[in-house]
């Protein structure tokens, strides 16, 4: 495990048994249930309020990450799986062709209704 230093204190950046830093997450592989690698973790979601992931905004599409599409996906929807180091999704490929996404210039976020509508898309109770 790495460390910083923040007022003298060391900060744990990487990860425990139950723990990971979020910049370790961002940049992990996300596979379909085909195992077949289907994106990138770009960044995480988190509720200001509870402190829980919501979504893990995963990109997929474009080439040296100009022009990819963010697809945000429910964070229970992942499951991470050790022989592959990445995340699982029983989302399919299929499904993200149609999925709420959105390109880099654009502010979807600022959208109320723009979280409730991925869970609902994908049947999925909002957390």
């Amino acid at each position: 495990m790495s460390d910083a230093t923040r007022s003298g204190k060391p900060v744990a950046l990487d990860e425990t048994q139950q723990l990971i830093s979020s910049d370790k997450v961002e940049g992990t592989s996300v596979y379909g249930r085909d195992r077949e690698k289907i994106g990138s973790i770009y960044t995480l979601m988190i509720d200001k309020v509870s402190g829980q992931v919501s979504y893990a905004v995963v990109s997929f599409g474009g080439f040296l990450g100009m022009g990819d599409d963010y697809y945000p996906l429910p964070w229970n929807s992942l499951e991470y799986d050790v022989a592959l180091g990445g995340y699982v999704t029983s989302v399919t490929r299929e499904q993200l062709d149609k999925a709420p996404h959105y390109r880099a210039d654009e502010r979807p976020w600022d959208r109320p209704d723009y979280g409730r509508g991925i869970y609902d898309y994908y049947g999925m109770p909002m957390i």
